[in-house]
């Protein structure tokens, strides 16, 4: 099952126009998640408190850890999330609060380092941007060192469409040379 975390606020994202694109050459089932549809818990010492005593349970079948059990268990992930800010939308950052549960994404080894135990052997992340001002190593960044480090998923690849907004450019040009497949 290809997981597909959609982070796309906008109606006729352009972001999502091109995870569309790669999605449409999937040859597996596709389970949409749309963030801007959660209304996600907030993440406070409660939120903490309860997490931590179904984990120390080994409770890891709780509802509340379901989202983190799809991302496990999914064979390959698409992240469409436009660049915002210097990142990305808070809606997946607060997914990602949602899915870094020990004993379900990843562990950590009697040397303290994280050890994934994700299904997953790529991830693809998605995005767009208005400028050419586009540091790898904040949004994408951010997710590809969480797939290698935390979760186990070695590759990781960026699919991007930057200079959108800029005058003088031609957004559907620019998306029509990205390539997706």
């Amino acid at each position: 099952m290809i997981l597909f975390v959609n982070a796309c606020v906008r109606h006729g994202s352009r972001t999502k126009l091109l995870a569309d694109r790669l999605l449409k050459s999937a040859k597996e089932p596709v389970t949409e998640i749309r963030l801007f549809e959660i209304d996600f818990p907030v993440v406070d010492e409660a939120f903490l408190k309860k997490r931590d005593s179904l984990i120390q349970s080994g409770s890891f079948d709780a509802p509340s850890l379901s989202l983190a059990r799809q991302f496990a268990e999914a064979d390959e992930i698409i992240i469409a999330a436009p660049f915002w800010d210097l990142s990305f939308p808070a809606s997946l950052k607060q997914y990602i609060e949602q899915i870094n549960v020990i004993g379900v994404t990843f562990c950590y080894t009697a040397e303290g380092l994280p050890r994934g135990l994700c299904k997953a052997k790529k991830l693809t992340y998605v995005t767009t941007a208005g400028g050419d001002f586009f540091p790898e190593e904040f949004g994408f960044g951010y997710i590809k060192s969480l797939c290698e480090h935390f979760y186990g998923i070695k590759e990781v690849e960026l699919v991007k469409a930057t200079g959108l907004d800029m005058e003088g450019h031609d957004p559907d040009a620019i998306l029509n040379a990205v390539k997706t497949k």
